[in-house]
């Protein structure tokens, strides 16, 4: 299958154009004229994936690998010396970021994870539950399999949560909800919500987003005629 075919389909899926300015979705590495042999599927890239794919292949991630420019390929920094192994393999990458967090993942992961029924606005999805702050933090533990997570408590009662898988805090000033569940939580922005009487959940970057893969398996599955392999790259961070 040739790359721009599924190029085309994953801008059918979800447009590229959605994307944030700041954002690099679409096609990060690869020639849309090479013949695609399979697809992997993962939420980032890094060398362990990378050595288990086979040649003329094409990840499709949700983050891309290249962000800013780059001006010097050397092996000793994260994204050349990864495209430098891709390269070696014919090995292409398509990325679904923002564009996907709109259309898709934000929701998938509210109602498919989570198991709650509500609505999108642009990045933040909205629930409406009737349970206190302790439930729910025992609740959302259990849905991502989680055995600590790291909380804000500024009330009890909650009737609205907003979720936002990734990195969302930037988005505080528009969140209309009893309690914000997103990831990467910095100290300051901790701070800044428990003023405002807003509850934090952190469900961390990754395990908010590594449903990427699922979700996008069970979009392809019915409109692509190429094997897709799930190969999630591994969590960063380790709890010790």
């Amino acid at each position: 299958m040739k790359l721009r075919t599924v190029y085309d389909v994953l801008n059918e899926i979800s447009p590229f154009n959605l994307q944030e300015e700041w954002d690099n979705s679409g096609l990060n590495l690869g020639d849309y004229n090479s013949e695609i042999k399979k697809i992997y599927l993962s939420i980032d890239l890094d060398e362990k994936l990378i050595d288990e794919v086979d040649e003329n292949s094409l990840i499709i991630t949700h983050h891309p690998l290249i962000f800013k420019s780059i001006k010097k390929v050397i092996p000793n920094r994260f994204s050349t010396k990864l495209l430098l192994k891709m390269i070696k393999k014919n090995i292409s990458h398509i990325a679904m970021h923002t564009n996907f967090d709109k259309t898709h993942l934000n929701e998938y992961f509210a109602k498919e994870i989570l198991g709650f029924k509500g609505f999108s606005e642009d990045f933040i999805f909205y629930a409406d539950v009737d349970m206190n702050f302790d439930e729910l933090v025992a609740y959302v533990k259990e849905k991502i399999k989680l055995d600590n997570i790291r909380v804000v408590k500024a009330k009890n009662k909650i009737n609205r949560v907003a979720i936002t898988t990734g990195a969302g805090m930037s988005l505080l000033d528009f969140v209309r909800a009893d309690c914000f569940m997103t990831g990467d939580i910095k100290y300051h922005e901790a701070m800044d919500a428990k003023v405002r009487g807003m509850n934090l959940i952190d469900i961390t970057h990754y395990h908010s987003e590594k449903y990427f893969s699922e979700c996008m398996e069970n979009i392809l599955k019915d409109r692509i005629d190429i094997e897709v392999v799930v190969r999630n790259s591994d969590d960063p961070f380790n709890l010790i």
